[in-house]
C-alpha cells in the first residue's frame, strides 16, 4: 500500500453537540465556532445536529424556516469553506414551495453545496404516558436517498427518524457507503432505549461506520434531547461518545479495519440474493 493510499484510508471525524437556543443568529454563530474548532483538532468531515439553528417542535418549524441557500446554509457554506472541511450540516427547517421540510446540507470544503437531503420517515409516534409528536402536522417528507463522495470513502446521510429504517442503510451500502450519518435529536423517552442500540445495529449489520449527532440537552426546553452523540466502528463498538453536554468528539475513521471487518467475517458475499433482496424503488 503506497504512503499516500495508507494516509488516505484514515480521516478524523468530528461530531459537535450543540446547545441549541431560540436565538438563531446565536446558534449560527455558535455552529461556525466549533466548526472552526473542529477543523483545527484535524477534523476533515464535521457533522452537526439536527435543527441546530432552531428548537426542535412542530410549533417552531413554520417559523425558522428558510430557503436553501438562505441565511443558514449561507453562514455553513462559509464555516466549510474557511476550515477547508466537509460539512454536514445537521438539520434545518427548510421552506419550499409552500411547503416544509427538515432538511441536511451538505458542503464540500470550497463552500460548495454537495447536496440536500430531506428526512424521509417523518417522526410521528405516540407513547401512551411518555410522549406523543408528529412531524406531520407542519412537514412533508424527502423522497431521495444522499450519498456524497469525499476523498476518503461515500458517505449517507439520514436524519434521526431514519435510522430506524434497515433498508435506507442497506441501500446505502449497496451503493458503497462506508460512513452512515445521522444527525439526530432523540428524545428522554427513545433516547436512553434505543439511540445506541439503533447505531450498533446498523453500524453491525452493515459493517460501516456510523455517526450521529444530537443536540446537546437543554432540560428547559420543550423538546428535551437526549444528547450522547456518538460514533460507532463496523464492529458495533461505540468508540466516541458525548455525555448530555455541549462539545465536540471525535473519532479517527480507519477504512483498512472495516475492510479488514468485512474479509473476517464476510456478510456481503454471503448474503443470499437469489433468496432476498432491498432494491430502491426510486433513486429521487
Amino acid at each position: 500500500m503506497s504512503a499516500l493510499v495508507k494516509a488516505m484510508s484514515k480521516f478524523r471525524l468530528a461530531v459537535v453537540q450543540l446547545h441549541v437556543t431560540k436565538v438563531k443568529a446565536d446558534n449560527l454563530t455558535k455552529a461556525r465556532r466549533l466548526i472552526k474548532e473542529a477543523a483545527s483538532q484535524g477534523a476533515k468531515v464535521v457533522v452537526l445536529p439536527e435543527c441546530f439553528n432552531s428548537p426542535y417542535g412542530t410549533g417552531f418549524f413554520p417559523e425558522y424556516a428558510e430557503k436553501i441557500p438562505g441565511e443558514s446554509t449561507q453562514v455553513l457554506s462559509e464555516a466549510a469553506k474557511e476550515s477547508g472541511v466537509y460539512l454536514v450540516g445537521g438539520s434545518i427547517p427548510e421552506e419550499d414551495e409552500g411547503k416544509l421540510y427538515n432538511t441536511c446540507a451538505v458542503f464540500g470544503p470550497d463552500g460548495s453545496l454537495v447536496l440536500k437531503h430531506r428526512k424521509i420517515h417523518l417522526f410521528d409516534i405516540d407513547v401512551p404516558g411518555e410522549i406523543r409528536f408528529q412531524e406531520s402536522e407542519t412537514l412533508s417528507p424527502g423522497s431521495s436517498l444522499s450519498v456524497f463522495d469525499t476523498p476518503y470513502c461515500k458517505v449517507g446521510v439520514g436524519i434521526c427518524y431514519d435510522i430506524r429504517f434497515a433498508e435506507l442503510a442497506q441501500l446505502y451500502v449497496k451503493k458503497g457507503c462506508q460512513l452512515l450519518v445521522y444527525p439526530g435529536a432523540f428524545n428522554m423517552t427513545t433516547g436512553p432505549a434505543h439511540w445506541e442500540l439503533l447505531q450498533r445495529g446498523r453500524a453491525v449489520d452493515n459493517q460501516v461506520y456510523v455517526a450521529t449527532a444530537s443536540p446537546a440537552r437543554d432540560e428547559s426546553a420543550s423538546y428535551v434531547a437526549w444528547g450522547h452523540s456518538s460514533v460507532v466502528n463496523p464492529w458495533g463498538e461505540v468508540i466516541s461518545k458525548a455525555g448530555s453536554e455541549e462539545t465536540v468528539v471525535y473519532a479517527d475513521i480507519d477504512l483498512q479495519y472495516l475492510a479488514d471487518v468485512r474479509q473476517q467475517i464476510p456478510i456481503t458475499a454471503q448474503r443470499r440474493g437469489d433468496l432476498y433482496s432491498v432494491n430502491a424503488v426510486q433513486e429521487g
